[in-house]
């Protein structure tokens, strides 16, 4: 994923909904639902401190510092300095911070840096099942980081071996440090040779098959899923629009590559006042087995899944 070099000017600055953060313990107690929007910082900027510790955009809830595709080869070195720099002086807070190495050589030396135990995790590009031995021989877990690989090769395309990715994310041991796969857009649909236009959600590409069959394949078994970035500034309301079919497809959390994003993004969060009702209604704990409400058919023991994440959404982002 390409993140477009532009200045970061604006953010809401009032504090977020319901939103609390925990501070390292032996493993954090993270709901993927607190990642929000999360933001794409290239390492190269000179205000990294500034973003890290909360103090430029104190509204945003989580973000990713980028080694990879936001970084030309040729400033890696400085990249990476600028991270060695930053790490020993962050404190914990709110806002959740992961790093995205560029390969498994760079997540090594992250790995080695002193202050790495106080950034929440890593998100692992280009994951599947040809590049899985690479990332997990480096990996290093004493700092009880979380993960977050992304699904953007060529093999995400392939049911089979993104099944066969699932169970061997099982037998490895890292399910319990995964906290959710991200989906990489782009580079998916770079795959394809396609560029969505500016009025166009990505699921007016064949990617929504994609995308489709990723949810059937990890979400029922515990996995939760991000939704890819939109790549335009300039049409929001194509934003809002693809935020309310990532929903659908049942996606937590969205990759934001300008602090103007995440209010779209996170707004199309919020619950409406009836869905809160209903998922109320449905987790009470003298709910009947069936009843209606708001013209629909509720029976708590299929729709509790639904309710429950309703219910968090409306936590973090608020009622509306």
């Amino acid at each position: 994923m390409s993140v477009i070099p532009v200045s970061f000017h604006t953010l809401l600055h009032d504090e977020p909904v319901g939103f609390h953060r925990y501070l390292h313990q032996s493993q954090p107690v993270l709901s993927p639902a607190q990642l929000g929007a999360s933001l794409y910082v290239p390492a190269t900027r000179m205000d990294l401190a500034e973003i890290a510790g909360g103090g430029k955009f104190p509204r945003l809830r989580s973000v990713i510092f980028c080694t990879e595709d936001a970084v030309h080869e040729q400033d890696l070195t400085l990249g990476l300095a600028n991270l060695a720099a930053l790490l020993p002086k962050l404190e914990p807070g709110r806002l959740l911070r992961f790093i995205r190495p560029r390969n498994p050589a760079v997540l090594q030396k992250l790995l080695q840096m002193d202050g790495i135990g106080q950034i929440d995790g890593f998100v692992i590009p280009k994951f599947d099942l040809h590049g899985f031995s690479d990332w997990l021989r480096v990996w290093d877990d004493r700092h009880h980081h979380w993960l977050m690989p992304i699904l953007e090769t060529v093999e995400a395309f392939d049911r089979r071996k993104m099944e066969l990715l699932r169970d061997r994310l099982d037998e490895n041991g890292w399910r319990h440090q995964i906290l959710c796969l991200r989906i990489g857009g782009n580079d998916l649909l770079n795959l394809l040779g396609i560029r969505r236009g500016r009025e166009s959600t990505v699921y007016d590409t064949p990617l929504r098959n994609v995308i489709a069959d990723l949810a059937c394949i990890f979400l029922p078994f515990g996995y939760h899923l991000t939704a890819p970035v939109f790549e335009y500034l300039d049409t929001p309301e194509t934003l809002a629009l693809e935020v309310k079919c990532d929903l659908l497809h049942g996606l937590t959390g969205k990759t934001a590559i300008h602090p103007m994003q995440v209010a779209v993004i996170e707004n199309g969060y919020r619950v409406c006042r009836s869905d809160y009702e209903t998922a109320s209604a449905i987790l009470a704990p003298d709910a009947v087995a069936v009843f209606q409400m708001s013209q629909a058919f509720c029976e708590p023991a299929t729709h509790r899944r639904w309710a429950m994440r309703v219910q968090e959404r409306a936590h973090l982002f608020g009622v509306v």
